[in-house]
């Protein structure tokens, strides 16, 4: 797909009410796209909706919990209504969640599998079958992590969670390659976003100092969400099927694949830090 003009598709962004999901709705849009946004966040959908119509594009917006299948289907309708079609899908919602194993309850597993997850399967499901339907091709991205291929300590939920954005992606990729509709997996890295001073953490990890340690590490690495937007619209005009953007996702990516040994002597060093 040609994403230097996007003048007669459509888009669909979840999470967009702030970081990685309203940068991309709003380079999308000054490319010339339509915009249907969605988020748990109203008041930062509302300012997202309006610097879209800002730029001139049309736009929706709903609240929408990516969790709840019902909001997501109703949501599909109303892109419909408003559009009558989608071209590209960004299933960018999700959380983030700290802890050892041992410490993070189960009711917050079934909470950042819903979300992180399970979200992105159901985004998926209400947007991909209309997709097919239209016959015009299309493609999907799913925000998964540098946490998508490269275990860490402390982060045994997220990692669960992101391992399967990338599964769910790969496989998906595969089934809908016939209908010319794109696949991929966005890995960005460490994001200037606001997801550790918005994440749950538990044990060890949950005090203020180490939040604040983690918010202020992911501020001086300065790297932000436009920078994963422009990454986005990239790997849609490539088509590539995994993507990660940042140099430390690269970083990974190769270091898991060539030194996978030397991955685990990370981790296994950041075990001794968290202790």
């Amino acid at each position: 797909m040609d994403t230097k003009n996007l003048s007669g598709k459509v888009a669909v962004i979840t999470g967009a009410a702030s970081g990685i999901g309203r940068a991309t709705a709003l380079a999308m849009a000054s490319r010339g796209a339509d915009i249907a946004i969605c988020d748990i966040d109203e008041p930062g959908l509302k300012e997202t909706a309006e610097s879209i119509e800002k730029i001139g594009r049309r736009v929706t917006s709903a609240r929408v919990d990516v969790a709840v299948q019902d909001d997501l289907r109703a949501f599909a309708d109303q892109v419909d209504a408003s559009f009558g079609r989608v071209d590209i899908v960004v299933n960018n919602a999700g959380i983030g969640v700290g802890g050892l194993f041992v410490d993070v309850p189960l009711d917050e597993w079934d909470r950042i599998v819903g979300i992180n997850l399970k979200g992105v399967a159901y985004g998926c499901h209400v947007f991909v079958p209309r997709m097919i339907a239209a016959g015009n091709g299309g493609h999907v991205v799913n925000i998964a992590s540098m946490a998508g291929f490269c275990q860490a300590p402390g982060m045994t939920a997220y990692c669960a969670t992101k391992f399967g954005v990338v599964g769910l992606s790969e496989s998906l990729r595969i089934e809908l390659a016939e209908h010319r509709i794109g696949v991929t997996a966005i890995c960005p890295g460490v994001i200037n976003t606001a997801i550790v001073r918005t994440g749950r953490n538990y044990g060890p990890l949950a005090t203020d100092e180490r939040r604040e340690q983690g918010a202020r590490a992911f501020e001086r690495r300065n790297y932000g969400p436009e920078r994963v937007a422009e990454g986005i619209l990239k790997a849609i005009a490539k088509n590539r099927g995994l993507a990660p953007v940042s140099p430390e996702a690269w970083t990974g990516y190769w270091a898991k694949r060539l030194f996978p040994w030397l991955v685990g002597l990370v981790g296994r060093m950041g075990m001794r830090s968290l202790r």
